[in-house]
């Protein structure tokens, strides 16, 4: 799998700012993740901490061959594309489990059958989580433990198929915008600390009252002090 061009942009940038790593282990998290689920075809990686969102996607090649698995073993995408059966439901039917994955899949991004969503812990707190996707509806059964462990996440509580339709992919692609928003935001904090004499805490809290009192984000209130406090 190989980052969507936003997730490029952002990696790019953040290797500027000394954050190489960040690449390789992204790519590593996506091959661990292959290695146990073959039939993987999107990662996405959320940072809670900083508000990133980085996206892997299945290159074409390897879409390729999972389209000629599909062919050859009468796969559910080939069943569904060939019976193109339309599925009836009333409300009761939603409620099961099968019937609100059929429901789900109607709407599932190209390509996506199944999802599964692993939170990444910090001792007892949720600071980011992985999104997995996968071609076929049944690739994650049974293999929750081996992807947590391979991409160091938590199994304990794996929520599956609640992104069928890639949402994450929307989240990716405004990181390069909010990583430009979090570095004037930084750059405000240090002349704000530094021309008011506080501390950095003590500077975000101010930011974030001025930006809250003038009814804008605390991006355009950084922007705005920026060129006030250098002035």
């Amino acid at each position: 799998m190989k980052p969507v061009p936003e997730t490029n942009e952002v990696l790019d940038a953040l290797a500027g700012m000394g954050g190489a790593e960040m690449r390789v282990t992204l790519i590593e998290m996506g091959d661990a993740a292959k290695e146990v689920v073959p039939q993987c075809v999107g990662l996405s990686l959320a940072s809670i901490v900083d508000g990133l969102t980085f996206t892997l996607v299945a290159t074409s090649d390897e879409i390729a061959a999972l389209d000629a698995v599909q062919y050859l073993d009468g796969g559910p995408c080939v069943f569904s594309a060939h019976e193109n059966e339309i599925v009836g439901m009333d409300h009761d039917e939603m409620i099961t489990e099968h019937k609100w994955l059929l429901y789900a899949q109607a709407s599932a991004a190209a390509g996506v059958a199944s999802s599964l969503t692993l939170p990444i812990l910090n001792k007892d707190r949720v600071i980011g989580t992985v999104n997995l996707y996968a071609a076929t509806s049944d690739a994650f059964e049974g293999r929750e433990d081996d992807l947590a462990q391979a991409v160091g996440a938590s199994a304990a509580s794996a929520v599956r198929n609640a992104d069928l339709g890639f949402e994450t992919r929307l989240e990716a692609a405004r990181a390069p915008e909010r990583l430009v928003d979090q570095n004037d935001v930084d750059i405000a904090l240090g002349i704000i600390a530094g021309s008011q004499r506080v501390d950095i805490p003590t500077a975000q809290e101010r930011l974030r009252q001025a930006a809250a009192r003038a009814d804008i984000t605390e991006a355009q209130a950084a922007r705005a002090a920026r060129g006030i406090l250098r002035a």
